[in-house]
């Protein structure tokens, strides 16, 4: 069953970060989106930007930047073709191992969740492949005991019309913050507005107070030309 996205996220105060790699309706096009959210001043004071390979985030006012270590990364990397999205510093490792011939795989056994104890956020990461293979992973606690290390690789092999799957750090708002739970959740690709139609309404399904930043692509399989969308909510309200 195809999910109604903007429906999960409206019903949903808190998924935290999260990605959704598929196919458009039209079957034409790859898609990949990319949000995250905060609740603290530190992870509210965000935009993303464009870099040459990809994204990265930076603060929107640097003198209000407490602790950049699990909030300023490369969100998105292209290498060699194979698009690389991740919430965390993970992006750069994955490319690196891609660089040295090694797999996503490899390069994800290498790391586990991140430590913002208590709630120890998964590493959610997605790749996307020229020939139009994907996969998505979690690195996450087993049970919140951070004791533990459990990562979920899933994996598919091409792309279906209309057929997008999501994952996301945390299952809901909590204290502490309960983890994405199951498999990737499949979802219909509602794009035949065109990209920004569909990454604007993505956008407005996120909580109002919570929601950051948003990047959103689609290429032509065949072309390969790409469009992009970039939304940052300071950027709206400065």
């Amino acid at each position: 069953m195809r999910n109604n996205i903007f429906k999960l996220l409206q019903e949903n105060p808190y998924p935290g970060r999260g990605i959704i790699i598929g196919c458009s309706e039209d079957g034409a096009h790859s898609v990949i989106v990319y949000f995250i959210m905060g609740r603290s001043e530190n992870s509210r004071n965000r935009v993303f930007v464009k870099t040459d390979d990809g994204i990265r985030t930076t603060a929107f006012d640097p003198s209000k930047m407490t602790d950049p270590s699990l909030v300023i990364y490369h969100p998105v990397r292209v290498y060699d073709g194979v698009t690389i999205v991740t919430n965390g510093d993970q992006t750069d490792t994955i490319s690196d191992f891609q660089k040295n011939e090694e797999g996503y795989y490899k390069a994800l056994k290498t790391r586990t969740f991140e430590p913002d104890e208590p709630n120890y956020t998964p590493r959610i990461s997605g790749m996307l492949w020229p020939c139009g293979a994907y996969a998505l992973s979690v690195l996450k606690t087993a049970e919140g005991n951070p004791k533990q290390s459990l990562r979920q690789f899933n994996e598919y092999s091409c792309l279906i019309p209309g057929l997008g799957h999501f994952i996301s750090t945390y299952k809901t708002d909590g204290d502490p913050l309960p983890s994405f739970e199951g498999e990737p959740v499949a979802i219909a690709i509602n794009d035949s507005d065109g990209l920004e139609a569909f990454a604007k309404q993505i956008w407005t399904s996120l909580n109002e107070d919570n929601k950051v930043s948003l990047y959103a692509v689609r290429q032509n399989i065949k072309s390969k030309e790409i469009q992009e969308v970039i939304i940052n909510k300071l950027e709206e309200t400065s």
